[in-house]
């Protein structure tokens, strides 16, 4: 039994990979829904501003 709460306390506590690798993941997906969501907003902004620089050309 003591040999599995050192194992615990020096090995399973100290690993933090994971919890690292789920961070990152969790900003990714915010700034992905960040994008998205400004695309969205100013994709007809963006849509004229092109037709007018195809009709220019």
């Amino acid at each position: 039994m003591r040999n599995i709460m050192r194992f615990m306390k020096q090995d399973f506590l100290k690993q933090e990979g994971g919890a690292t690798a789920i961070e990152y993941g969790l900003i990714a997906s915010l700034i992905a829904v960040a994008i998205v969501g400004v695309l969205i907003t100013l994709g007809p902004a963006l849509s004229g501003v092109f037709a007018n620089v195809q009709a220019s050309l």
